[in-house]
């Protein structure tokens, strides 16, 4: 049976409870009219968080599907667009947290590193010292994620654009990056003060 938002026999519109119903079952149909229905909006909000609308796609899209990888497990849903819009707030407000914290952290780092070629004596850290141990840090990464920490870094690609390249979604770019800037911190920490 297709489903559409108001159905034919008897004008009855598919409430969002129902919908959400279906789409637990299985119903890919209830999906797409779920999909079609508020996507446009979640994308208009999400923007207003993260101030790209690529960005703000890709968080939509991986909203959508989470959604629907983690249907079997998804309580009663009264409010499909209740839902919808607080996870997606949830979501934009978790990417802006983590780019912040990456952010400090570069410029934080930025600043040790200049500190530290400031300093006179035999304890002095040369900048081809720290340049070849961030390189050798960046060797060690995993390949996943030294591939998303060079394209991010070396190619200046924004996590849409690593994602869409890589065949893979923000979240995981962003996961991916976390792990490849948590390492880097470990493995450069002694030549912080």
């Amino acid at each position: 049976m297709h489903i559409t938002p108001t159905e034919s026999a008897g004008q009855r519109s598919l409430t969002d409870a129902e919908l959400a119903r279906r789409m637990r079952l299985g119903d890919e149909q209830a999906l797409e009219v779920i999909f079609r229905t508020y996507y446009p909006g979640l994308v208009g909000f999400a923007r207003r968080y993260v101030k790209t609308t690529e960005i703000a796609e890709e968080i939509v899209q991986d909203l959508f599907l989470k959604l629907w990888s983690r249907r079997g497990s998804l309580g009663e849903i009264d409010s499909v667009k209740t839902y919808l819009f607080r996870a997606a707030r949830n979501t934009a407000l978790n990417h802006l947290r983590r780019r912040k914290l990456e952010h400090e952290w570069l410029e934080k780092e930025g600043t040790t590193i200049t500190e530290e070629r400031s300093h006179e004596g035999d304890e002095a850290v040369t900048e081809s010292e720290v340049a070849e141990a961030v390189r050798a840090a960046v060797d060690r990464l995993p390949p996943r994620c030294r591939e998303v920490f060079m394209l991010s870094r070396d190619g200046g690609l924004t996590y849409g654009e690593i994602a869409k390249s890589l065949g893979i979604s923000i979240k995981t770019v962003e996961t991916q990056m976390g792990r490849a800037l948590k390492a880097l911190r470990e493995s450069l920490k002694v030549y912080r003060p």
